[in-house]
């Protein structure tokens, strides 16, 4: 039946050229898990695509609304949560999947030529990744993600000759408000799409024309030039005859169907896999929303951003600080981009390579040291959880300290509140402030007309009261 569905399609479209191009490339060396990093990214921002398109039907994108939204996404649409977590997790899995496959490009040394423009596509492809990650931190409009994007912007204006004018166009204006959030919106949902899905045609269409690199210790670059009929005739591999005499191993090649579509396919269903167990078992919860006049909240940047957020910490002051905010960063990308000019001989074995692949060395190490060094800061930290700072408040001004006593302090008409969270668990503790009489008949308690905020925000104060805490 898909025999014959196939063959009517492709009587009318033309099928058969599309199925070469997309599933008879020769991949020189064979079919090898190393290569399926290419193929996860991509899958990731499909998902990334698809949980957006959802989230934003229920997405408000003002300051007075985008906060209330995410917690109805969160609390009463039909797998909301879950999808939020598809969303969220899933940029944390796409950052780490362009890493690992841009970090094989380089150990195999695939940005030489002739596959320069290549890799610098993919440089650009990565910094758009961190554009989206930045982008979409705002959208909650929470307090972590309000002054983390207020961080970020005043690195901005710290670029010389162009930073002022740089930061008033990200926010809109000359303070982070309904403008920026727009502006953000914006640029996550419409700008950064259209450009990545430009780039990923491109870098598909480079890839196509040069083809893929192989093995380091295969011969291709020093036996054909790119587009060789020998090696790229046709969609067959040449036989040994047509082959040009070469000097050391020449590798195999075979197409793309069927090995390698099906190691993609199973490493694609093993990450979805995992971010849907993480969606499911590992929740993203907000903070309380946005407040501007709050300048003692300290934000937490995204794992992927804390390196970068410790090694600031080392580089405080008025010359320390721009070079960090901009000089370095920019150099960086810098040579990133001219990596396949600064190394440009053929030889790809990281052996041959030894300053080019310790340089790369050091930089991993000095990321995960500082990655180490910033989660031992936070873990040391005392942070106060800003929702079971607004209960406590609130708890406070509903007066609920004439009838329980906590630690000793309150009436006693009510029950001791002490250590309440060692005993009741959240729903119970919801339901009871919805509604005393549901869970303690003949409870003088009344019932306060609480807004959802306020509902979580004291609950989570009830559950903070525990022994050793």
């Amino acid at each position: 039946m898909l025999s014959r569905l196939y063959a009517w399609l492709d009587s009318r479209l033309k099928l058969q050229p599309v199925k070469e191009t997309l599933l008879d490339e020769p991949i020189p060396g064979g079919a090898s898990w190393i290569y399926v990093f290419g193929s996860a990214t991509l899958f990731l921002f499909l998902l990334q695509a698809i949980t957006g398109v959802f989230l934003a039907v229920y997405y408000a994108p003002t300051p007075d609304h985008a906060y209330d939204s995410i917690r109805y996404i969160e609390t009463q649409v039909l797998f909301g949560p879950f999808v939020r977590g598809l969303h969220h997790w899933g940029a944390s899995a796409m950052v780490v999947a362009i890493g690992l496959h841009m970090l094989q490009v380089f150990l195999y040394g695939a940005y030489k030529p002739p596959r320069e423009v290549m890799w610098m596509v993919g440089v650009l492809l990565l910094l758009l990744t961190m554009g989206f990650a930045f982008t979409g931190y705002l959208l909650p409009w929470d307090q972590n993600a309000y002054w983390a994007t207020q961080v970020g912007i005043n690195m901005v204006g710290s670029v010389p000759v162009v930073g002022t004018f740089l930061v008033k166009v990200m926010r809109g204006g000359d303070a982070l408000g309904a403008l920026t959030l727009s502006r953000f919106f914006a640029v996550h949902v419409l700008f950064l799409p259209a450009a990545i899905m430009a780039l990923i045609a491109l870098h598909m269409f480079i890839l196509r024309r040069v083809g893929p690199a192989g093995p380091w210790s295969g011969g291709c670059e020093r036996r054909c030039k790119p587009g060789d009929a020998s090696l790229r005739q046709g969609r067959r591999a040449a036989s040994p005859e047509e082959r040009p005499p070469i000097e050391g191993r020449v590798h195999s090649s075979e197409p793309f169907y069927p090995r390698q579509v099906f190691m993609d396919a199973v490493v694609m269903l093993g990450v979805f896999g995992v971010v849907v167990a993480l969606a499911l078992f590992v929740p993203f919860p907000l903070t309380d929303k946005a407040n501007p006049s709050d300048h003692s909240f300290i934000p937490v940047p995204e794992w992927y951003f804390l390196f970068y957020y410790q090694f600031l910490k080392y580089m405080e002051g008025p010359f320390l600080g721009p070079i960090a905010t901009w000089v370095i960063p920019g150099a960086f990308i810098a040579l990133l981009l001219a990596l396949p000019f600064l190394d440009p001989h053929h030889e790809r074995a990281p052996a041959s390579r030894p300053l080019v692949i310790g340089v790369g060395v050091a930089f991993l190490v000095g990321v995960f040291v500082l990655i180490g060094l910033s989660l031992r800061d936070l873990q040391a930290m005392k942070r106060t959880d800003p929702a079971v700072a607004a209960g406590r408040a609130l708890f406070e001004r509903l007066q609920c300290t004439s009838c329980h006593r906590i630690h000793g302090e309150g009436g006693a008409i009510g029950p001791d509140l002490s250590y309440v969270g060692d005993h009741r668990d959240r729903d119970w503790l919801i339901k009871h402030f919805r509604d005393p009489q549901s869970t303690s008949p003949g409870s003088i308690m009344p019932k306060f007309p609480l807004k959802e905020q306020e509902l979580n925000d004291l609950t989570a104060y009830m559950l903070s009261l525990r022994k050793g805490v």
